[in-house]
């Protein structure tokens, strides 16, 4: 899976007419970035926005990072991931994971693993890609992990410490592919930055799956109230000069990721995060693709 070493991960297109969209995507492979992940959130399908991604660009892999399983049947999620795969040749990647609200007395591990038995032995009269569709889960304890390994390409995570990248790097064995959101902040007062970096970290703060993820890395109760400790605020959202933010960015390579996606908050919705994509693609891209004319 060649995503490069780094990539764009962005809630932003959630905010922006598809015009705005389509000059960013166009811009980020300007820009030298090969891989773009995109969350399903907030209201905006996966597949089809996958699709205007991809139809905007001519090399960028699209992502993503995830599509939630409760969101469709697995007939459909497979029918969408064949047609992407076929339609763009290795540049689409099918990010699966449980996503949205805890569902009572469903275990994500047994929902995970029955949601890839049916997408496995389902058939359809789709033609299938020559290009075969490539998958990725969402997984932070070490049974999803174990999952992601033995049914999937590998595993996506997002916000976690580079504590966690080693663990899962051992879980997962040398051969599977391992990517890892972390969230950056431009900002060098630390006053400001830990008050943006809370008022983004606070709704994962508040869901029974996140604080499990977390309590299991060792942060206390008192790490993860009040908008959360400034370690657990640190550790979770890099924030600085560029150089400071690079530095940490790349810890998670040292600790075993393949790939890391690099999202940036602090932009208000609606605006482009385009000024901070272009000043990471120096700072990470040395090899970048020539800008189109």
């Amino acid at each position: 899976m060649d995503l490069g070493t780094f990539g764009i991960y962005t809630f932003d297109f959630e905010h922006q007419p598809a015009a705005l969209i389509r000059d960013s995507v166009r811009q980020l492979e300007d820009l030298g970035w090969r891989a773009l992940w995109i969350p399903e959130a907030l209201g905006r399908d996966a597949f089809t926005h996958a699709g205007l991604l991809l139809s905007a660009g001519r090399r960028l892999t699209v992502v993503n990072g995830i599509a939630r399983i409760w969101s469709r049947e697995a007939r459909w999620t497979k029918g969408a991931a064949t047609l992407l795969a076929d339609a763009y040749p290795g540049r689409h990647v099918l990010g699966l994971g449980f996503g949205g609200e805890p569902r009572p007395g469903v275990k994500p591990l047994a929902a995970m693993a029955a949601y890839l038995d049916e997408l496995d032995t389902l058939e359809t009269p789709n033609p299938g890609p020559a290009t075969p569709v490539r998958r990725l889960l969402a997984a932070y304890g070490p049974k999803m992990l174990e999952l992601a390994r033995d049914r999937a390409d590998g595993a996506y995570t997002y916000h976690v410490s580079t504590a966690h990248t080693a663990q899962a790097r051992e879980i997962l064995g040398p051969d599977a592919f391992l990517a890892v959101e972390h969230a950056v902040l431009f900002e060098s007062d630390p006053v400001k930055a830990r008050a943006l970096a809370r008022e983004h970290l606070h709704g994962y703060l508040a869901t029974p799956y996140n604080l499990a993820k977390f309590r299991r890395l060792g942060y206390t109760d008192d790490d993860l109230s009040g908008g959360g400790s400034d370690r657990f605020v640190d550790d979770l959202v890099f924030w600085g000069d560029p150089d400071t933010v690079v530095r940490k960015l790349r810890g998670h390579l040292d600790a075993g990721a393949d790939h890391v996606a690099v999202q940036v908050i602090g932009v208000e919705p609606g605006a482009s995060a385009l000024p901070y994509w272009r000043l990471l693609a120096e700072a990470l891209l040395p090899e970048r693709a020539p800008v189109s004319g």
